[in-house]
């Protein structure tokens, strides 16, 4: 993990050094509001929680986070900076999750400024903090794993473009696995005990427990260990093609 901190600091340092980082948390916080308060029906439903808040978080990510994680190897690439980059006392390993703890700090910057949402539902009513802090949990370790897969097809490819299409596919893969409709489609042929896995690898259904405030081991380890072995694929990526 060699030069972990430098590159953190340094990535961390180049998003607000840009009007990238703004434009990315103006966004978020205007898409936020309007799934919560239009589509959600936030004061409509009469209920002290933030469920209409995080419901839309998965659709929120889809686009947003892809767009934020396919500059992080791409751009280097196609810079050549890469090789600079690598040529200096930092290991590959500290380069990568350097970079990825920045991108997933500065998406937990944006979330944590929705706070004004959670003062809100305790002026309106008595909600329950330990459901509405879980759902805050479970949003940030999911945002880490859309950034982790987008982090890792960056890096194979010098082109920010084909990384977001690629990214924005596999995670809207990965959040169809959880639909009733998709499990109907594919029960016809495949066996129950597969359906069922492939079920657990959605970002849907391991959110979901999270989001109504229930922490469960198994949706916190799925989050970690798919952020933990995209990271290793990542840095696989990187080492092997500084030179492509």
């Amino acid at each position: 993990m060699t030069g972990l901190t430098a590159v953190f600091k340094r990535e961390l340092g180049g998003y607000f050094s840009t009007p990238v980082a703004y434009v990315f948390i103006v966004i978020f916080l205007i898409l936020a509001g309007i799934f919560t308060f239009q589509l959600g029906n936030f004061f409509r439903i009469g209920q002290a929680n933030l469920s209409p808040f995080f419901n839309f978080h998965p659709w929120l990510y889809l686009f947003l986070i892809p767009a934020l994680s396919m500059r992080l190897w791409a751009e280097e690439r196609k810079s050549g900076t890469i090789e600079l980059l690598l040529t200096l006392p930092i290991a590959p390993s500290g380069a990568v999750v350097g970079k990825f703890l920045a991108a997933w700090l500065f998406t937990g910057i944006a979330l944590a400024l929705t706070f004004p949402l959670w003062v809100t539902v305790n002026v309106l009513g008595d909600p329950d903090n330990g459901a509405i802090f879980t759902g805050y949990l479970g949003s940030l370790l999911m945002a880490g794993g859309f950034l982790a897969i987008g982090a890792t097809v960056s890096s194979a490819t010098k082109s920010q473009v084909i990384a977001f299409v690629v990214s924005v596919v596999l995670c809207f893969a990965l959040l169809l696995l959880g639909f009733g409709s998709v499990q109907e489609f594919f029960s016809g042929w495949m066996p129950t005990p597969v359906l069922d896995t492939l079920s657990t690898f959605s970002f849907l259904t391991q959110f979901d427990m999270l989001s109504r405030g229930v922490i469960e081991a198994r949706s916190v380890v799925f989050f970690a260990s798919l952020i933990g072995c995209l990271l290793v694929a990542n840095t696989i990526i990187v080492d092997l093609r500084k030179s492509a």
